[in-house]
Parts: structure tokens; C-alpha cells; sequence
């Protein structure tokens, strides 16, 4: 008898504006956002007291503003969110035998199997009291067959409870929702089922699949699926997708240390650029020298979040000093990035990276149309 499959989705409330409320208390219970001030800054996060005004995420700040005067702005702690987030994954990590981190602060964790030893629910609800007790942040759950169900359970639960979908009521959850409340329906998908005439999950579960892949293609017949509960998407293991990593190995061992520092900035531009592809963010940077009598060194340090090369490369070069033994030849030199998480689109909301973000959207561009190295800092436009 096949093993009934078991999902629960962990999702850090409001996470962005709770460590912003840890970090001051005065800040709780307040219509909060965290973003910037600027005219092209953007909502990153907001409180559910701010939400009440019709705030959300991605907004444009001076639209929030003009729908809550007295919004209080604050402009976000990256460092304070990376050490958070890396704390709550060490927590799952210890206690779940598979997980998957699917962004700064989202979790899915396959209990698939567990009933034969303990209550899964019982268990779940202890690690997430083990997370509110030593974090201090509010966390919900979800819990059901799959991952989209979980992850509606979870959106349901909200905020900081949590919600078991037994299975085979997934259909029973589903029906009086809306539409667009299926993971994957943007504004556009909502208003083409609109005018299909369908408003509820029941209406499209009962929608003919071929009026639906008529309508919207391939996306229509996935989209009947999920409104019967089917979701087919495995956790993926957070250790498989770690790190990544480039080193060159020297034919002639090198003696120039501003040769080197050129490398290093080649080989660090070249992994983030691959990092941005998709849409990665990397929490440790690691730096590697290899000398001629095959003596290896490294060195590593934790960052905040990122996928930028200006802020890698920073860490890169600050490494490679500490690492670098002057007047020596060098055989080898890698660089590696780790603790990857899928959190590029959060990332980009901070006023910060506004700019930022755009200049590298550019670059990339370049980039995709020319090659990997059509850019680099090093050099300038390659020839």
C-alpha cells in the first residue's frame, strides 16, 4: 500500500515587519511598511494594520502613503532578516528529515511516512511552538496532500495559526475560494476566468478542461487540476541545491596579485550572474587559494542575503586579503556561494536596490544577447 503523501508549509507572518517589530517594539500594533521614502521606492512588507488601508506588498509607496498618511515607514534591516531566516532554518533543519526553503521565509517540510510513528499534526504544531519560542516571530502553517494545499491552508490560517486539510477534503477546502487564491494566478489568468464567467474554485472544478485549454492553452488543463486538489510537485531537499561554485586552475602559477584580484572578480560576477538566472540569493561567500606545494586554504563569511555583484565582490576581495600570502605564487583560486534560497523578487523591493536592481537588469540583458562575459568590472565591454 503506497504511503499517503503528508506536506506541511511554514510561513513566517509578515516576516520583514515582525523582526523590524522585535528589533523595536515600539513599532507593533501600528500601521507599519518597510520599504523606502523615495518616488520609486516600494512597499516590500506591511503590517496587518496596514493592510486594513488596502496596502500591500509591491505597491508603490507614495500610493501607500496617500492611503495611510500616517504610515510609518522604516527603511529594513537585511542582516537582521538574513540572521532570523537562518535561525528558523536551523531549527526545521534539525527536526525535519526533508525540507525545502523556498524563500527567505517559506518552508515546506514532507511528513510523508511519520504517522507510523507519532501524530504528524501533534508534531508539526511542537516544532512551530519551538520556533515562536526561541525566534519570538509569528509563524503559520498549513498542512495537507500537497504542496498547493498546504500552502492555501497556510494563506488561510493566517495570521499565526494553522490549518490541517485531511486528506481527500481537498476539494471541500477548495470550492468557496476564489480563483485567485490558486497559487499561480496572476491578475491577467484571474481576468480571462472572469470572463469565462469563473469566480470560485467550484466553478472551475466544474468547467469542461477543454473549453479551458482552449481559452488559455496548457495553463488551462494544469489549472483544473489543482481546483480538484492535484498538485504533483515533490519538497526538493534543501541540501541539493547548497552552492555554487568556479575556481581556475593556473597553468603557470602566478605571482601578480593584481592578476589574481582581476580572477577573483571574473569568477565572483560570473556565479552571481548565474545566481540572478535563477532567481537565487546566496547568505555565505567562500574564497579559495591553492599555492604551488598544493597547500590549500579558504575562508568563508556570512552575508546578508544577495545576488549583486558589488556587494559579493566586496566580501570576495575583503577574503582574498585575508587569505593571501603576499610575495607567494599562486596554483589555484575558486570562489563559492552557499546557503542559496530563491528570494531574488524580495530582495529587489528595498529602496536601496531599487537603482541597483534596474543597472543589473541592464547588465544581464547585455549579457544574455552577447554572452557571460560581455561585462565584467575588470575589463569593461569585451571586444
Amino acid at each position: 500500500m503506497a504511503t499517503q503523501r503528508l506536506i506541511a508549509h511554514f510561513d513566517l507572518d509578515a516576516f520583514f515587519v515582525s523582526v523590524e517589530c522585535l528589533l523595536d517594539p515600539s513599532l507593533k500594533g501600528i500601521p507599519l511598511a518597510v520599504g523606502g521614502n523615495s518616488d520609486r521606492s516600494v512597499v516590500a512588507a506591511c503590517s496587518y494594520e496596514a493592510r486594513k488601508f488596502g496596502i500591500h506588498s509591491a505597491m508603490p509607496m507614495r500610493n501607500a502613503i496617500k492611503l495611510c498618511p500616517h504610515l510609518k515607514i522604516v527603511n529594513g534591516t537585511r542582516s537582521a532578516y538574513s540572521h532570523y531566516s537562518r535561525l528558523v532554518t536551523e531549527i526545521i533543519s534539525a527536526a525535519a528529515p526533508v525540507f525545502e526553503k523556498a524563500s527567505i521565509d517559506e518552508f515546506y517540510l514532507d511528513l510523508s511516512g511519520m504517522d507510523r510513528f507519532f501524530n504528524p499534526l501533534e508534531w508539526t504544531l511542537a516544532l512551530r511552538e519551538k520556533i515562536i519560542t526561541q525566534t519570538s516571530l509569528p509563524i503559520s502553517f498549513g498542512m495537507g496532500a500537497n504542496k498547493m494545499i498546504a500552502k492555501i491552508a497556510t494563506d488561510a490560517a493566517k495570521p499565526n495559526g494553522y490549518l490541517f486539510i485531511e486528506p481527500g477534503k481537498e476539494t471541500e477546502f477548495l470550492d468557496p475560494m476564489s480563483v485567485s487564491k490558486i497559487p499561480g494566478v496572476g491578475d491577467q489568468t484571474y481576468r480571462d476566468l472572469l470572463q469565462l464567467g469563473i469566480e470560485t474554485i467550484r466553478e472551475l472544478r466544474a468547467c469542461n478542461p477543454n473549453l479551458l485549454t482552449r481559452y488559455l492553452g496548457k495553463s488551462g488543463t494544469a489549472l483544473w487540476s489543482k481546483a480538484h486538489g492535484i498538485h504533483t510537485s515533490d519538497v526538493t531537499p534543501y541540501q541539493e541545491a547548497k552552492s555554487v561554485s568556479t575556481e581556475n586552475t593556473f597553468d603557470i602559477d602566478v605571482h601578480d596579485p593584481g592578476f589574481l584580484q582581476e580572477e577573483l572578480v571574473r569568477m565572483t560576477e560570473k556565479i552571481a550572474y548565474e545566481l540572478r538566472q535563477e532567481n537565487k540569493m546566496t547568505g555565505c561567500i567562500a574564497v579559495k587559494i591553492r599555492y604551488p606545494d598544493f597547500e590549500t586554504t579558504s575562508k568563508q563569511a556570512t552575508i546578508p542575503y544577495t545576488f549583486y555583484d558589488d556587494e559579493l565582490l566586496s566580501q570576495a576581495k575583503l577574503l582574498f586579503h585575508q587569505l593571501y600570502r603576499k610575495g607567494q605564487p599562486v596554483r589555484l583560486i575558486g570562489v563559492k556561494l552557499s546557503e542559496l534560497t530563491n528570494d531574488a523578487q524580495q530582495t529587489n523591493l528595498f529602496q536601496d536596490q531599487g537603482r541597483k536592481s534596474d543597472l543589473y537588469k541592464a547588465i544581464d540583458e547585455v549579457k544574455n544577447k552577447f554572452g557571460k562575459n560581455a561585462i565584467n568590472k575588470a575589463g569593461g565591454m569585451k571586444k
